[in-house]
């Protein structure tokens, strides 16, 4: 299997009242084990390449840049409504 190296993952980090954080960003290789590290934790995980990619731009352990927070809010909202799910 070859490696897709436009493979990208990012981690958020939410804790009220702050803004999000990036708390980590992969690509390729280590992309593919944060995911499936992410999924067998029982980590959600959304995928929008676009926001993604804005993201990846952000340094690690920066908050997110306000131009952001509506595409963040709406992964959060898609989050919270999968957990509920699997209560």
């Amino acid at each position: 299997m070859t490696e897709n190296p436009k493979t990208l993952a990012v981690a958020l980090q939410y804790r009220a009242p702050h803004a999000p954080k990036v708390t980590a960003i992969g690509r390729g290789e280590l992309a593919r084990r944060m995911l499936d590290v992410g999924g067998a934790s029982g980590v959600p995980i959304s995928k929008n390449a676009e926001l993604a990619v804005a993201l990846s731009q952000v340094e690690i352990d920066e908050e997110i840049p306000e131009h952001l927070y509506r595409a963040v809010a709406e992964v959060l909202a898609y989050i919270l409504q999968v957990s509920r799910k699997l209560k």
